[in-house]
C-alpha cells in the first residue's frame, strides 16, 4: 500500500482540509434566510387576517362608533310677537297753506319753521293799497245810500200825516213808501258789496288755518303771489307726528290699532314711544307691503322726512324656543335638526320670531315636543344615526336681537 497517497474511496475521505468549517456556515446562512422569510409571510397573514376580521365588524355595524349629540325637548314659552319695520317720519296731520285770495306783494312774513302758531294767527301779509281805496269807495257809497233811505223815510212820514187831511192820495203814498224800501234796499247792496271788499282784503293775511307747528316757509317779504303760486308754509296740527312704518303683507294681517311701538331715529339711540293709530288698507301690488302709521307725541328729536326703525309688539303667544347655536340655516332657509326614528336626524325647516335674551322664537316648524340637537348641528348630516343625549331644557345662549 501507499500510505504517501490520499484516498479518495469515501465522501468523508473526499472532503479537504477547511472544508467542514466552510459547510456549516452555508447551512446556518441558509436557516437563517429561511426563518426570515417565513417570519415575514407570517406577518403578511396576519396583517391580512385582521383586516378581514374588522370588515365585517364594520359591516355588522357592532363596533360602529356614534356622535354623542346633545338634545332638548323645548316646550312651548309665553312670547311677546314684535314686528320689526323701517319708515319715515312725518307729520300726523299735515297742513299746506297757499294764497286764498287774489294775492299781490308780500310785505311781512311773520314766522319761522320751528315756531309754535295758534288758529288764524297771520303768518305772512300782502300789499293791500288798492284794495283799501277799494273799501273806502263801497264805505262813501254805502253811506250815500243811508242817506237817500233816510230822505225816503222823512217823505213817506210827511205824507201819511196829509193823506189824512185829504192832501195827498193813497197812490201818492203807495209810491213814496216804494221809493223808500228801495232806498232801503240800495243801503243792503251797499253793506253787501263793502262786507266783500273787506272779507277780499282780509284775505290778503295768510293765517294759520289751525294751531300748529310751522315746518317750512317757501315766501319772502317783496315776493308776487297769486292762487297759482302753490304752498308758501307747511304746518303740523297739534304738532303731532308719525312714523309710516312699512311691513309686510304678512306682518299687516291681523294688525290691530292701539298696540303700543317704540320708535328709534336713525342716528340716535333714544326711542320713543307711540301707538299704531292706522294700519293701510291697500297693498301695494308691486312691493307688496303696505303701511302702519304710529303716533307720536312732539319731540325736535322726530324730524319730519327723517328715517326711522320701529318695533311693534303685538301681542303675546305660546310657542317653542331654541338657543341660537341648535339653528342652522342655507341657501333654502332656516332649519333645525330633530331626532327621528333609530335616532337619525331628521331636518326640519323653521321660520324664526322674535330674537331676544332667552332665545329665539321659532313661529312655524316645531311643537315644542321634537328632540332638537341644541349644538353640533352644523357637523351633522340629515340620516345620519346619532346617539342623543337629553338635557332637562334648553340652555339658552344669550342673543341680541
Amino acid at each position: 500500500m501507499n500510505y504517501g497517497q490520499p484516498s479518495f474511496g469515501t465522501d468523508d475521505h473526499l472532503a479537504l482540509p477547511g472544508a467542514e468549517g466552510r459547510s456549516n456556515r452555508r447551512w446556518w446562512i441558509i436557516g437563517a434566510a429561511i426563518l426570515a422569510v417565513l417570519v415575514i409571510v407570517g406577518v403578511y397573514f396576519a396583517m391580512s387576517g385582521d383586516k378581514g376580521a374588522a370588515q365585517p365588524a364594520v359591516a355588522g355595524g357592532k363596533n360602529e362608533q356614534l356622535p354623542t349629540v346633545s338634545v332638548a325637548i323645548p316646550g312651548r314659552q309665553s312670547s311677546a310677537r314684535i314686528i320689526s319695520a323701517t319708515g319715515s317720519l312725518a307729520a300726523k296731520r299735515e297742513m299746506p297753506i297757499g294764497v286764498a285770495g287774489e294775492g299781490g306783494m308780500v310785505t311781512r312774513v311773520l314766522v319761522e319753521p320751528g315756531q309754535w302758531v295758534s288758529a288764524g294767527q297771520v303768518l305772512a301779509t300782502v300789499d293791500r293799497a288798492v284794495q283799501t281805496q277799494t273799501g273806502a269807495s263801497l264805505a262813501a257809497q254805502v253811506n250815500v245810500a243811508r242817506s237817500d233811505a233816510a230822505i225816503a223815510q222823512s217823505e213817506l212820514d210827511r205824507a201819511q200825516a196829509l193823506v189824512n187831511r185829504g192832501f195827498i192820495s193813497k197812490a201818492d203814498l203807495e209810491r213814496k213808501a216804494a221809493t223808500r224800501d228801495a232806498a232801503v234796499a240800495r243801503v243792503r247792496v251797499a253793506q253787501a258789496q263793502l262786507a266783500e271788499q273787506n272779507a277780499r282784503t282780509g284775505r290778503l293775511d295768510i293765517r294759520a288755518p289751525a294751531a300748529g307747528l310751522v315746518l317750512t316757509r317757501s315766501v319772502e317779504p317783496g315776493m308776487v303771489i297769486s292762487s297759482g303760486s302753490g304752498t308758501l308754509f307747511r304746518m303740523a296740527k297739534g304738532g303731532e307726528m308719525e312714523m309710516r312704518a312699512q311691513l309686510s303683507e304678512a306682518d299687516l294681517t291681523g294688525l290691530p290699532t292701539g298696540v303700543t311701538a317704540q320708535v328709534t331715529p336713525v342716528g340716535g339711540d333714544q326711542a320713543f314711544t307711540g301707538t299704531v293709530w292706522q294700519v293701510s288698507p291697500v297693498i301695494d301690488p308691486q312691493t307688496r307691503q303696505g303701511i302702519a302709521r304710529i303716533a307720536l307725541s312732539y319731540n325736535p328729536a322726530l324730524r319730519p322726512g327723517g328715517f326711522a326703525s320701529a318695533t311693534i309688539r303685538r301681542g303675546s303667544s305660546d310657542m317653542p324656543q331654541l338657543p341660537n347655536s341648535a339653528i342652522q340655516s342655507d341657501t333654502q332657509g332656516n332649519f333645525v335638526y330633530v331626532v327621528g326614528n333609530d335616532n337619525k336626524v331628521v331636518r326640519r325647516p323653521i321660520k324664526l320670531g322674535e330674537v331676544s335674551d332667552t332665545g329665539v322664537a321659532i313661529t312655524e316648524g316645531l311643537t315644542g315636543t321634537e328632540q332638537v340637537v341644541l349644538s353640533a348641528g352644523a357637523f351633522l348630516n340629515a340620516g345620519q344615526k346619532i346617539k342623543p343625549v337629553l338635557q332637562n331644557k334648553p340652555v339658552l345662549q344669550k342673543t341680541q336681537g
